[in-house]
């Protein structure tokens, strides 16, 4: 099957190069405090899914959100509250449509690469800066 989407696995933010991580004294996770619009948003087109998880047990409990807030999302929660976070996190996946930018670098399903070459292509849309790109 070929792929017609990313998904998202994290939004992490940094400072001075230096990944911030499991930030303390703020406000943690809290699934009910999205609207259901939110959510819907984020399972729709596969923004951000939970893979590992049941249909059933990620709906009602969603641990990847949960765990990327509370290690990466509560770091940046003087800039973004929780909806924000992920409102952002949807909108930054589809500003950077990386399916289209790759068929416009020759790169498509079926066709091998390197990383020199995905990472290239990433960086003409992210005005070279170097994201974390990893094969699952």
């Amino acid at each position: 099957r070929t792929a017609n989407n990313f998904t998202i696995h994290g939004l992490w933010p940094e400072k001075e190069d230096f990944r911030l991580e499991f930030c303390t004294g703020v406000t943690k996770f809290n699934l009910f405090s999205l609207k259901d619009s939110i959510v819907n948003d984020l399972e729709k087109e596969h923004h951000w899914i939970q893979l590992k998880f049941d249909e059933q047990f990620a709906r009602n409990n969603q641990p990847l959100w949960s765990h990327e807030y509370t290690k990466h999302g509560m770091c940046s929660s003087n800039l973004y509250d929780q909806r924000a976070y992920f409102l952002l996190a949807m909108r930054l996946k589809d500003k950077f449509d990386l399916l289209t930018t790759f068929r416009t670098h020759g790169i498509t399903p079926g066709t091998k690469h390197t990383f020199d070459e995905i990472q290239s292509a990433i960086k003409t849309v992210t005005n070279n800066v170097v994201v974390d790109l990893k094969c699952v």
